[in-house]
């Protein structure tokens, strides 16, 4: 995952919301949106996400008990990964399976040898919110608002992540019913048009690339990478619906909705 917008009680009807955006190499192998029980660890609850089928784990995943976790990499350069760090999408699996305490995770995440990764863990149907990361920051409540994350810390104001937040606001009061609120927010996740340069953010990655990844919508086929999945997650009630667009040849959606969460 590599682009979040969140809507934490900014809206009574919808007072979850989180939209989202996953870049990836198009040939990493990856299983779409679908119930799965983790293969690490015993009497593992199913988890609802799409999977990493090279390194294993989810970069987005819900549990029906009232649990979610997504994760982003931080963009740093000049950092050296070990060959043998684990893959980032185990965080999430580890948190879903209701066991880990923010505590136990946050351990776990700054001590585990993952590349910089930020980390969103939700727990009580979204009443509780943290971010973590491995990277020199603290951890941190996250609080009731619009909140945004990429590739740096949470609500580091890139231009896409201010874009896209802004985007939030009008849809959440636009929006009659969650399946129209998904629309909107998918058209915003589809935003392809590049960042003016004076305003890019300066990584180490030079300015063509940091242009190219500057939109919402990545799309970079000389390089085999992009936009490969985009998801919104919409509790309304006691309900939470997720839904998954996958990008490629063929577009494909994918919506799932937990009746009572949590179960």
């Amino acid at each position: 995952m590599c682009l979040v917008g969140l809507a934490l009680g900014v809206s009574e009807r919808f007072p979850l919301v989180i939209a989202a955006n996953r870049d990836e190499f198009y040939a990493r192998p990856t299983a779409p949106l679908d119930w799965w029980t983790p293969e690490v660890g015993e009497g593992n609850a199913p988890i609802l996400g799409g999977r990493d089928l090279q390194g294993g784990g989810t970069w987005l995943g819900v549990s029906a008990a009232g649990r979610i976790a997504l994760v982003t990499n931080v963009r740093d350069p000049s950092e050296v990964v070990a060959p043998a760090a684990p893959s980032r999408g185990e965080i999430v699996e580890r948190w879903l399976r209701a066991d880990t305490t923010f505590d136990a995770l946050e351990r776990h995440v700054t001590g585990a040898g993952f590349a910089g990764v930020n980390v969103l863990a939700f727990d009580r149907g979204g009443a509780e919110v943290v971010h973590l990361s491995n990277h020199g920051v603290a951890r941190t409540t996250v609080g009731p608002g619009l909140h945004g994350l990429s590739n740096a810390s949470i609500d580091t104001p890139w231009p896409k992540v201010t874009a896209l937040t802004e985007r939030i606001a009008p849809a959440l009061r636009g929006a009659g019913a969650a399946d129209e609120l998904a629309i909107a927010l998918f058209a915003a996740l589809a935003d392809d048009v590049a960042a003016p340069d004076p305003s890019l953010p300066s990584t180490g990655v030079g300015v063509e690339m940091e242009r190219s990844l500057s939109p919402a919508f990545i799309r970079m086929p000389e390089m085999g990478y992009g936009t490969r999945t985009s998801t919104v997650v919409v509790r309304e009630g006691a309900s939470l619906t997720v839904y998954e667009r996958t990008h490629g040849a063929v577009v494909v959606d994918r919506r799932v909705v937990l009746a009572r969460w949590p179960g």
